[in-house]
């Protein structure tokens, strides 16, 4: 049965909370305008449909590289990667409170790829936009996440990644078969609680070696398009192809054999369809995509399926401690909801982000694990303070050279941070959404804390910036978005924007009185000695920055001084 729902007007410090875990970080307008929603009606402006991007621009020829013939002066595919990937940072950044982009990382997160394995940009981003079909699925009857598992099976930046064109009849590869029963789909439990045993080798309780040699075979004989001219029917999206086909007519590095999975997996048997073999009994592309569908349905047809699914969907969007509590009720009603949907991703979503469940957490205490209490992805942090601050940036499509200068640089940041976008250390993806027992503190280290640091003392500047830096104007937006009334009382600045930007646990209790005066101390010390006093000397410099040019650096130098203490609070690095 569904979660129970959240009665009642968001509120402010509901509206952050589900924005900050929606979406990649709110502005003060869409926070003000949530505020006045009901949890469904937020999560039907969330999950509303948007207009398509359009495919990046390769600024070497002024037009897309995507989905025609390489124009003469095209960049070279590595330079392509990088602009694919600052076009989704792009993507990221674009106004409107849509949860389509986190959702799309999410799917990326879980159906991991990494860039340097696969090392074709357009392979990236069909995959990319591929994910993004198939992130809002509620009101197509043909999307679903069992779908877009199938989806993947012969997607070429998965074979790629995972080895699958190496995969043929005599000598299979195991690898997109092993990490598809292991992380995509059924998995191996909950992270940190033992199997039930004893188990023999090669017995995952789930499933077993047997059923990855089994898979392995599957889909075995598939091969990457490299011309990306094979469109799946459905998605209109380029496929793998047949391994042989075009010499021989046939799939001949498949394997036509049946193949027989064990018990964990209810001794199914998957056996080749005669009806869609050709005139010779020999594999075609249609034979050996219904052998991967029998394959997904198999596999969905296990209890465990869902389950694990739902576990990386809520250690995604709610916390990554699992309990036996929330094993035992969460899970199984996001799992019923999954199954009753028809695997519906955005069934679960939406059922989850309106819960009482999910926004209890957000009314807790201090000492609740699930409010506030997970640390910021650099990406999460870079893209939230952007998008708070409004910050100006050059246009993808009609800039696009300033722009991937720009989005080059942030990268850059996000390695120095601990994170390469499209880059995770490892097969399992990035270890803050899958690694026991550390999971999102692994995002944290003395040295990726610094340049978090770093990070935001270097854009709350508009002073000396040079080509391709990013920097905030602290004093217009201040003038934008806070009335004189709130800006002139250094109290209630402080109060206003930590209100903001900070994870509250009530509404009347943004921040204590301790934590208030040193904000206040950071904010006016550029003031302290002064006849006036410090206070007097703020009014005065804010009120006539824009007449005055040493008010107006002073008023920014203070505004500075204050937005980097609350940013580089360990408040400001959790949501």
């Amino acid at each position: 049965m569904p979660l129970t729902p959240f009665n009642g007007t968001l509120g402010k410090k509901r509206a952050a909370h589900l924005l900050r875990r929606a979406t990649f970080g709110p502005t003060m307008a869409e926070i003000d305008t949530f505020a006045n929603y009901t949890a469904p009606q937020a999560l039907a402006q969330l999950f509303a449909d948007g207009l398509v991007p359009l495919p990046p621009i390769d600024p070497a020829t002024g037009q897309t590289w995507i989905g025609v013939s390489p124009a003469e002066g095209s960049s070279d595919d590595e330079e392509l990667q990088g602009f694919f990937k600052a076009w989704w940072m792009a993507q990221m950044l674009r106004p409107g409170a849509s949860a389509r982009e986190k959702v799309v990382f999410f799917l990326h997160s879980h159906f991991t790829t990494i860039q340097s394995f696969v090392e074709n940009s357009r392979a990236l981003y069909y995959q990319n936009v591929l994910f993004r079909y198939f992130a809002f699925d509620q009101n197509d009857p043909l999307r679903n996440f069992k779908t877009l598992t199938k989806k993947l099976c012969i997607d070429n930046a998965m074979l790629k990644f995972l080895d699958g064109e190496l995969n043929v009849t005599g000598a299979v590869n195991e690898n997109f078969a092993r990490e598809l029963l292991e992380l995509y789909t059924i998995g191996k439990g909950r992270e940190g609680v033992p199997l039930p045993g004893p188990l023999t080798l090669g017995d995952y309780y789930y499933f077993t070696e047997q059923d990855v040699v089994a898979g392995a075979r599957v889909f075995s004989g598939f091969d990457l398009d490299n011309a990306f001219a094979n469109l799946d029917p459905d998605t209109n999206l380029p496929r793998a192809i047949v391994k042989g086909f075009a010499q021989n007519g046939f799939g001949n590095r498949h394997d036509n054999d049946p193949k027989e999975f064990s018990a964990r997996l209810g001794n199914v048997s998957i056996t080749p369809n005669p009806a869609l073999l050709d005139a010779q009994g020999r594999p075609t592309e249609a034979s050996m995509l219904d052998e991967i569908d029998q394959f997904v349905e198999m596999v969905y047809a296990q209890a465990e399926t869902p389950q694990h699914i739902c576990r990386k969907i809520y250690r995604f969007f709610v916390y990554h401690n699992i309990s036996d509590e929330i094993n035992n009720t969460i899970i199984p009603a996001m799992a019923d909801t999954f199954v009753n949907s028809g695997y519906k991703l955005q069934a679960v979503l939406e059922d989850l982000l309106a819960s009482q469940h999910f926004f209890d957490a957000a009314t807790a205490t201090p000492e609740d694990d699930n409010f506030g209490a997970i640390i910021k992805s650099p990406l999460d942090l870079q893209i939230g303070t952007l998008r708070f601050f409004e910050a100006e940036r050059p246009d993808d499509q009609s800039q696009a050279a300033e722009w991937y200068e720009m989005a080059g640089r942030l990268m850059r940041k996000l390695e120095f941070q601990g994170m390469s976008l499209l880059e995770p250390f490892e097969v399992a993806g990035y270890p803050a959404y899958h690694q026991f027992p550390e999971f999102h503190r692994n995002w944290i280290s003395t040295n990726s804390l610094t340049q978090r640091y770093l990070f935001i003392r270097e854009i709350m500047t508009i002073e000396g910036l040079e080509p391709g830096d990013l920097g905030i104007d602290l004093l217009a937006f201040t003038k934008t978005r806070f009335s004189n009334a709130v800006a002139l009382d250094p109290d209630q600045l402080v109060r206003a924007y930590v209100s903001y930007l900070f994870p509250q646990f009530e509404e009347g209790a943004e921040i204590t009185p301790e934590r208030l005066a040193y904000f206040r101390q950071q904010f006016l010390r550029l003031g302290e000695g002064l006849p006036q006093g410090p206070v007097l000397f703020w009014q005065f410099s804010y009120t006539n920055a824009e007449v005055i040019l040493q008010s107006g650096l002073d008023a920014r130098g203070m505004l500075q001084d204050l937005v980097n203490a609350i940013l580089q609070s360990p408040e400001y690095q959790l949501f």
